[in-house]
């Protein structure tokens, strides 16, 4: 699936959930999609979550 596909899918869903649900509707929404996005980075092993810890805690700066 290209990003424009994936960008025109991630749009219908939040104006769909816009009007459903309303504005906290929509953004809840939102934020299921982005912990969604980001487990299944981590699950594909696109993403470290110690690099990431270690990125916040300040012992690694990239």
């Amino acid at each position: 699936m290209s990003a424009t596909m994936k960008g025109a899918v991630l749009g219908a869903v939040l104006a769909v959930a816009a009007l459903v649900f309303g504005f906290w509707g929509f953004l809840l929404v939102g934020l299921f999609m982005a912990i969604g996005a980001v487990i299944g980075r981590v699950v594909s092993g696109q993403l470290d979550l110690r690099a990431v810890t270690d990125a916040f805690t300040g012992r690694r700066t990239s």
